[in-house]
């Protein structure tokens, strides 16, 4: 019987015990993230935040959506288990900034949840030609395409 090297052996057990855990840990939150009860003063026709990093055909374009089908791209945005910021495109003189986090981490897409089952929170800004003009914390449940 040949005798494995120590370090082999510890690299072995270690891949082992690390991959499940790394498994756990994948996250991709792709997928429309709708707020919870109604919109708050002045964002009475907002209707979604839509992240698709991974560009899928099923999933709409990530930015900012209003209620209207007006949609804000994202200009620069940051996207991690522990936090979710953007600034939008500026339409009409108007952007939008959010900065929140992920309440949950994981592939949303693989996991059971409500519509009404918060998943994000945050604090969206809106301006109009610079001037802020509606600011809320609001948190958001998930839906993930059909």
């Amino acid at each position: 019987m040949r005798k494995i090297p120590k370090a082999v052996a510890i690299a072995s057990v270690l891949l082992v015990i690390a991959t499940p855990a790394f498994a756990q840990s994948r996250f991709n939150p792709d997928g429309s993230f709708w707020v919870i009860g109604q919109p708050p003063e002045g964002f009475s026709d907002f209707g979604g935040i839509n992240l698709n990093a991974r560009r899928s055909r099923r999933l709409p374009a990530q930015g900012l959506e209003l209620s209207n089908g007006k949609k804000f791209s994202f200009k620069t945005a940051t996207v991690k288990r522990d936090k979710l910021s953007f600034t939008t495109s500026t339409i009409g003189g108007v952007y939008y900034t959010f900065v929140g986090k992920f309440l949950r981490g994981g592939v949303f897409a693989e996991q059971d949840l409500s519509d009404e089952q918060p998943v994000l929170e945050g604090m969206l800004t809106k301006y109009k030609n610079g001037q802020k003009i509606a600011e809320a914390k609001m948190k958001f449940s998930y839906f993930g395409g059909t």
